[in-house]
């Protein structure tokens, strides 16, 4: 199964500027989880390289990602194009 999200990392802006792209992270892995079903959740370093862009503080609005289930429920997150 494959899906396309737009992910808002709105949640991440609410904590401290130098905690922000860790904490899209976590957002963006816990929403893949939730959507998708799956605790198995595989992020591709092209997602990791497009949150931490501009560096720790300055996170992108939102990102577009595509989610990849395998049969085994294992899920790989890569960056939309």
């Amino acid at each position: 199964m494959e899906r396309v999200y737009v992910i808002p990392l709105r949640d991440a802006k609410k904590v401290p500027r130098t905690k922000r792209s860790p904490k899209a992270t976590r957002v963006v892995r816990e929403f893949i989880q939730k959507h998708m079903k799956s605790d198995d959740v595989k992020m591709d370093a092209s997602v990791n390289e497009k949150i931490w862009e501009r560096g720790i503080q300055k996170i992108p609005p939102k990102i577009k990602v595509k989610a990849t289930k395998d049969e085994d429920g294992s899920v790989l997150v890569t960056l939309a194009q």
